[in-house]
């Protein structure tokens, strides 16, 4: 076994489908981050509201104020940098704290894609993206290979592969096989859609949807990994993520999935994709000519970066699973929902709202949270725990500035989940400025009157 595995991790491959996917990859940001700036995004979520959710344990992490437009830039400009192979070390570790720092600063805009490019960008750090058609292999022969390390290709394959079958795991609940939801509330909404748009609100088509998804998730990897099936399964790949652009506003979401998804052809395709865009930008034939090998050394500096990998493979193989470690149904309670893969599994909706008690007093103050909150913000606090929690102590440590002393929150919260009937949520009885975030199951969330099986 271990012979084997230093086999493999010796093995080599084409540094040409790195060096695409470092060029897609960086250009596929830098256009996400300038449509996030263009339309005015950063002002609307980053610095126009008074008040920013946070996650556990990155509470420091805020938004810098009209600061914040210099972290898009520095990180607009980074992926630049990873796209063309320059300073591609210091791109690529600038872009990771960047982006991901942006991703953390408030978890209102959380989605599943911005978690995916955090992760994908971390392991890119450890590959050497920019051995072959970079700026630096152009300036410095010393880092210039036509071949490379096979699992520095093998191992972004996999994080897709993780995607796509997590997110069909995912599927294989009640809710979605049984009951088609949510898109039985979601695909009636496009029905003035040409061609199909009339069949969006058939029973038949829902079921469909929910299927055929679910086997779509769980066998696109695999058909993606067979040369005889991979440019039918591409062709899948690009009329799922079309559609599911057309029918849902999930951003640049599908695209990045369809070009990342490129990586999974051979090396053939894409020399032949960089040598066209050599020939359209007129760019040095040396940038396609390396001739040397990198080869895999087993010195101390390498081990230690192979454990890093290797660790956060497994984390990201066994994390999507600490759901388990909870009682209580999962899409109710959302303790082990985020960094998951569940992909567009839930129609949750909810009205929460808050009283603060002063004792001292014998007085009540009803909260307009839209005092403190956007209207995005408000809608997204009202079916998430942890969201409320963390306003609780939030309008806690206002009206204590306010001149009440050690103020109780209490809250009336009532949540629908994937159309049933809206029914209580939080426990009104308890004092949720004494209850404090942590890994811990929250009890005062109110038990669900149903059963969703499955994953």
């Amino acid at each position: 076994m271990a012979i084997s595995i230093r086999k493999y991790l010796a093995s080599g491959c084409d540094a040409a489908t790195l060096a695409f996917f470092r060029l897609a990859f960086g250009f596929m940001m830098l256009g996400g981050l300038i449509r996030f700036a263009a339309y005015g995004w950063i002002e609307k979520f980053y610095i126009k509201p008074v008040f920013h959710f946070t996650y556990y344990g990155f509470e420091w992490v805020k938004p810098l104020g009209d600061w914040t437009y210099l972290l898009f830039a520095v990180c607009a400009v980074s992926a630049f940098m990873v796209a063309i192979g320059f300073k591609y070390r210091l791109a690529i570790v600038t872009f990771f704290l960047t982006f991901t720092y942006i991703e953390l600063m408030d978890k209102t805009t959380y989605l599943n894609h911005y978690y995916f490019v955090s992760v994908v960008s971390f392991i890119m750090i450890f590959l050497p993206a920019n051995a072959f058609f970079s700026v630096d292999a152009h300036r410095n022969q010393k880092l210039a290979f036509s071949r490379i390390p096979r699992w520095t290709t093998d191992i972004l394959k996999l994080l897709l592969g993780i995607v796509y079958f997590y997110a069909g795991l995912a599927k294989l609940n009640s809710d979605w096989l049984l009951h088609a939801m949510p898109l039985k509330i979601w695909l009636p909404g496009n029905m003035d859609l040409p061609l199909i748009g009339t069949w969006l609100n058939q029973n038949w088509m829902q079921y469909a949807f929910c299927w055929i998804g679910a086997a779509y998730d769980l066998t696109i990897p695999f058909l993606l990994l067979n040369r005889k099936t991979r440019f039918w399964a591409f062709l899948l790949v690009i009329v799922f993520h079309i559609l599911t652009k057309i029918l849902f506003p999930i951003g640049i979401f599908p695209y990045i999935m369809i070009v990342a998804t490129l990586i999974f052809f051979g090396p053939s395709f894409h020399r032949g994709v960089l040598g066209y865009i050599r020939s359209i930008f007129r760019l040095p034939h040396s940038l396609l000519i390396m001739t040397k090998e990198k080869v895999q050394t087993f010195d101390l500096p390498n081990v230690m970066k192979l454990n890093i990998v290797i660790a956060f493979v497994v984390f990201q193989l066994f994390f999507p699973f600490r759901y388990l470690l909870y009682p209580d149904e999962l899409f109710w309670t959302e303790e082990g929902f985020r960094f998951s893969w569940r992909v567009m599994l839930m129609e949750k909706a909810g009205y929460t709202e808050f009283r603060v008690v002063d004792e001292a007093r014998n007085a009540v103050v009803h909260v307009d949270n839209h005092e403190f909150l956007t209207a995005f913000q408000e809608k997204q606090m009202a079916f998430q725990p942890d969201f409320i929690l963390e306003y609780a102590h939030f309008l806690h440590d206002e009206f204590e500035k306010r001149g009440i002393q050690d103020p109780k929150v209490f809250c009336t919260s009532y949540v629908a989940l994937n159309g049933r009937l809206s029914q209580p949520y939080i426990d009104p009885k308890v004092d949720l400025s004494k209850q404090y975030e942590s890994f811990r199951h929250k009890t005062w969330i109110l038990l669900f009157n149903d059963e969703i099986y499955g994953f």
